[in-house]
């Protein structure tokens, strides 16, 4: 760790064992910016038009799959194309045992040369 240097600190609180693990199914995405998406081939068209409105509606921002269904009501296997061609990343939800709740908490932290400062702190958190 140096000065001038930006860290996103992340916790998972949990009320049961603290184990926490990505769930099975899947409901929020996001383009995926690490990849040059526009060279990749895709040749599912209903995957290339959804491609298309996820761009145009959510551009870098994450979306869930239940926003998709007014203008795409089958969309599950587009998505999976384009999910399997790394294009869109998923973002399942954590779990721990059946029934308890989990948390995440965030906070990004600024070095200063004699201090640290805690830029996402709030009033409310």
């Amino acid at each position: 760790m140096e000065e001038g240097e930006l860290f996103a600190i992340e916790t998972f609180g949990s009320t049961g064992k603290g184990e926490v693990f990505n769930a099975p199914d899947c409901s929020h995405y996001m383009i995926n910016q690490d990849v040059e998406w526009e060279g990749v081939p895709i040749r599912n068209p209903r995957a290339k038009a959804l491609l298309s409105e996820i761009k145009n509606k959510f551009h870098t921002l994450a979306f869930c799959r239940r926003w998709l269904e007014p203008n795409f009501p089958k969309h599950f296997a587009p998505l999976k194309t384009l999910v399997d061609a790394n294009v869109i990343s998923a973002y399942p939800p954590l779990n721990d045992i059946s029934g308890c709740y989990v948390a995440q908490y965030e906070h990004t932290i600024f070095l200063h040369p004699s201090r640290k400062e805690v830029i996402s702190r709030g009033e409310d958190y």
